[in-house]
């Protein structure tokens, strides 16, 4: 590459760089929350619960209880449904796309009873294009498409009870 269109390069790279770090453009980090140990409970699949976990210990400082009672905060799981629907047809009348989606109702007490979150529920769709000649594929590509949403479900329902924890904290005296 001549000199020209390297010095050019790194003008507009540095260019970038400069207009993202201008516009406060910031990672999320870690969620900050005023516990030390959370404790699930409630009905959540197996996955949901590993997810939960996973996203706890890696993006906040808290612990996992085993019991409730060694917990300052109560992450009740009330409802996880999953399912699909039907989206679309093609000209044959066979499926050419679904829709997956996913439930979640959770509520957030700490130990005295008080509510950090009230009963709450988060809801995500993703669509899946079908085709009847890759069926194996579909379901691994449908498979990874929940794996996701869980994972996403879990980062909102953590976010959402460190917003209401700033909030509670924030007002009390």
């Amino acid at each position: 590459m001549n000199p020209l269109k390297r010095r050019w390069l790194l003008i507009c790279v540095l260019t970038c760089a400069s207009s993202l770090l201008a516009c406060g453009y910031q990672l999320r980090g870690m969620v900050q929350l005023p516990y030390k140990a959370i404790a699930i409970t409630g009905v959540p699949t197996p996955p949901m619960r590993a997810d939960l976990q996973t996203v706890i210990l890696t993006g906040t400082n808290l612990k996992i209880a085993i019991s409730p009672k060694d917990a300052d905060l109560i992450l009740e799981i009330t409802s996880d449904v999953s399912g699909r629907e039907i989206l679309a047809y093609n000209s044959n009348g066979q499926i050419s796309a679904y829709r997956l989606n996913i439930r979640v109702g959770f509520r957030a007490f700490d130990l005295s009873g008080a509510e950090v979150v009230p009963e709450s529920e988060i809801y995500l769709t993703r669509d899946l294009d079908f085709s009847n000649s890759t069926v194996l594929a579909t379901d691994v590509q449908q498979a990874q498409f929940l794996s996701q949403m869980r994972k996403d479900l879990s980062v909102q329902i953590l976010r959402r009870v460190s917003a209401s924890a700033g909030s509670l904290k924030a007002t009390r005296f």
